[in-house]
């Protein structure tokens, strides 16, 4: 079986919006993490969903997930005190759904709606074929990598990708993974990627598209709506 993990357990201080998390911020009425999920809803290799998510804003989340008709989601758990945790939570939740060795999930921020039905797919399609798969974007601009003697490294631009989501693994691997980190005392790892790389696991990836977008700031919401008022002309127009 293949499944989501959506993970909204933070507030999003960079977005100014203290009394309301960025999932929820609405565009046409509808929520952040709506689009997310109708995403993962409507694509015929997700079989169910888990949301991880701020604790108090759960009862909200549960009465916009029969207001939009979202069919998958299976569970919703509360949100930790990282993103790690958050996730974490999720996937102890998606263990108990589990049939199989082989199952795979989708780890993926709620903020990122703009993914596309393809990159689904080629998650899955990787996941089978190396064992995990990180969504990727090229980068456009030159890097510069600080070293601990405070040297600069310029990695080359034609092997150097940003990491973004999905994010996806076999899930008895990313649980494993976990679950050393929580013996570590680790709960820091930046994302999920990091976290594998660190525990030695290989990583595959795809290339995304690059409206990929993760909604932190005023900035992005603005271009969140941009772009899908964009596909939306697009549909209109039969292009």
């Amino acid at each position: 079986m293949n499944f989501a993990v959506i993970f909204a357990g933070g507030y999003g201080k960079r977005m100014n919006t203290d009394s309301l998390p960025k999932q929820f911020l609405e565009h046409q009425g509808k929520p952040i993490i709506i689009y997310t999920l109708e995403l993962f809803d409507n694509h015929p290799m997700i079989d169910g969903i888990v949301v991880a998510c701020v604790e108090e804003w759960i009862p909200f989340l549960q009465v916009m997930i029969r207001k939009f008709e979202i069919k998958k989601v299976q569970s919703i758990v509360r949100g930790g005190k990282t993103g790690q945790d958050s996730i974490y939570n999720g996937l102890k939740a998606t263990e108990k759904l589990s049939v199989s060795n082989n199952d795979i999930v989708l780890i993926h921020d709620g903020v990122r709606p703009l993914i596309t039905d393809q990159t689904i797919s080629d998650n899955i399609k990787k996941v089978k074929e190396e064992g995990s798969c990180i969504t990727c974007s090229p980068t456009t601009e030159t890097f510069l990598v600080e070293q601990p003697t405070g040297d600069l490294v310029i990695p080359t631009r034609e092997y150097s990708f940003v990491a973004r989501a999905p994010q996806s693994f076999l899930l008895k691997d990313i649980l494993a993974a976990h679950e050393k980190a929580n013996r570590d005392n680790q709960h820091d790892f930046i994302d999920s990627c990091t976290m594998m790389h660190h525990y030695g696991y290989k990583l595959g990836r795809i290339i995304g598209p690059s409206e990929n977008i993760k909604i932190t700031t005023p900035t992005d919401f603005f271009v969140f709506k941009a772009m899908l008022e964009a596909r939306e002309g697009q549909q209109v127009f039969g292009l």
